[in-house]
């Protein structure tokens, strides 16, 4: 799988998504066996480049690997003038937001809702590509409803304005995360196209992304919120990828390092206050899988401080273990 001039590790990819992949996020994805993982959607808008959230979502001090930068946005000028600032600021790979379902996002016209202007689509693509001299990649849907799914026209569009790879997730704007991703759409871009295509929507086990690829020809699978709580499934799927066998799942040992080592990057990239914050949602992710972890996990929101966070979490997994042995 290339992007651009740039051949990937392999064919795993981290799906963008606002809130979640921030920069302890996708270097622990990287870490765990992800080929590209690609930055939290920032916005187009210059008014807010500054703000310290469209800083945070900038920062990529110390990852290794092509850095990939997605933004969003409707006004073509505009886009162009961001593409150009983030390819200043290190950007190896430009993203193109029109994917996002949000409503906060589509309300603006931005995200999948460019969906229903093909030719404000042209314009922005065309502006971005132009702009700047790395590869711009794409990301979109399968259309805007059940009776609008024009994604092979926008991929051609896309292919025919220079966009170097192309990501789809297999739902609508209308599906929202809601139901299940279909692939014949992904299938029919692939085949309408000569550019790598991405399968993206609810690959959660190396079986599903193994059929995926099968079903769809596609080039590459990007992974989203089957990852949260569980970077090891770019491991797991590519050992099955290339094996046909399964990897065994971590031991507690090593969930209780990387979850501990998670929070306490989250802690340094945001600061104490706004890291205790954000690890909550991780560390309900990482322990819903945890026999007899819900009231651990209800218990742990209620947390401010760092410092009794990770306290907590160890005293967590000192039990689990201490359950263990007297099962074994």
């Amino acid at each position: 799988m290339k992007i651009g001039p740039y051949q990937l590790d392999n064919q795993l990819v981290l799906a963008p998504m606002a809130g979640v992949t921030d920069r302890p996020f996708r270097m622990l994805c990287k870490e765990h066996g992800a080929g590209l993982t690609v930055s939290e959607m920032v916005a187009a808008n210059p008014r807010l480049r500054n703000t310290r959230k469209s800083r945070l979502r900038s920062d990529h001090t110390g990852e290794k690997g092509l850095r990939s930068v997605q933004i969003a946005g409707a006004d073509p000028e505009m886009m162009a003038a961001a593409a150009v600032y983030n390819v200043a600021q290190g950007a190896q790979v430009i993203d193109i937001n029109m994917g996002c379902p949000a409503k906060k996002v589509c309300n603006k016209a931005a995200g999948s809702a460019l969906m229903k202007q093909p030719e404000l689509v042209e314009q922005i693509l065309h502006a971005v590509v132009q702009a700047v001299d790395v590869p711009v990649s794409l990301k979109i849907r399968t259309g805007w409803d059940y009776d609008h799914k024009n994604g092979i026209a926008i991929a051609q569009i896309a292919q025919s304005q220079g966009i170097v790879s192309l990501a789809v997730h297999g739902r609508t704007r209308a599906c929202g995360y809601k139901g299940q991703a279909e692939y014949d759409t992904i299938r029919a871009i692939k085949q309408a196209v000569n550019i790598p295509v991405i399968a993206n929507g609810d690959i959660n086990s190396p079986e599903k992304a193994k059929y995926v690829l099968e079903y769809t020809g596609a080039d590459a699978i990007m992974i989203g919120r089957a990852a949260q709580g569980r970077p090891w499934i770019f491991r797991e799927i590519e050992h099955f990828l290339n094996t046909g066998q399964r990897l065994s799942e971590p031991e507690v040992d090593e969930i209780e390092d990387i979850m501990l080592r998670h929070i306490s990057h989250l802690h340094s990239f945001y600061g104490k206050g706004q890291g205790a914050r954000i690890a909550r949602k991780h560390v309900s992710w990482y322990l819903k899988e945890q026999p007899d972890s819900s009231e651990f996990r209800s218990q742990f929101v209620r947390i401010e401080c760092a410092e009794q966070q990770l306290l907590a979490a160890k005293q967590f997994f000192q039990q689990q273990k201490l359950k263990q042995a007297k099962v074994a």
